[in-house]
């Protein structure tokens, strides 16, 4: 497994495309799905390779000067529990020591509200993150945000 930082526009999207649209459980909403697509363009993101294959990524965006968020990151499923978020993670981590961030922060939806997202929060707890705030109605009250950082 190589993990690789992407340069080209298009094929961050091509990427993102990819993977989310093979995780229907975490990324059904055809808007917000789209949204992470585009969005992707203008981000770091970072590529997990099974040979030329993509099988997972990561994207970082700024959100001030000392922060990047994990905006968005998927593996797919066939390749859960094999190392290759944290391994992305590693990597997307040392980018953002090597460029000055203070900080990196992770949204996603509340513990206890679906089985998914008690898993990544726990990924994202096990990682050393740190829960910072709910804001209970961010996206909508079915999916209360937990915002997640780490110090760097």
């Amino acid at each position: 497994m190589v993990i690789d930082q992407i340069q080209d526009c298009t094929h961050k999207k091509e990427v993102t495309r990819q993977i989310l649209e093979a995780l229907p459980e975490w990324f059904g909403l055809e808007d917000s799905r789209e949204e992470y697509i585009t969005e992707s363009a203008d981000q770091y993101v970072f590529a997990a390779l099974d040979g030329n294959k993509p099988v997972g990524f990561l994207t970082l965006k700024e959100t001030g000067k000392d922060t990047l968020e994990l905006a968005v990151m998927g593996v797919l499923k066939e390749y859960h529990r094999h190392g290759i978020g944290r391994m992305l993670f590693a990597d997307a981590k040392a980018f953002a020591k090597e460029k000055g961030y203070s900080f990196l922060q992770v949204k996603t939806v509340q513990m206890g509200k679906y089985q998914e997202y008690d898993q990544t929060n726990c990924f994202y707890q096990s990682l050393g993150f740190r829960e910072f705030e709910v804001f209970p109605t961010l996206w909508d009250e079915w999916n209360p945000c937990q915002i997640y950082v780490m110090a760097l």
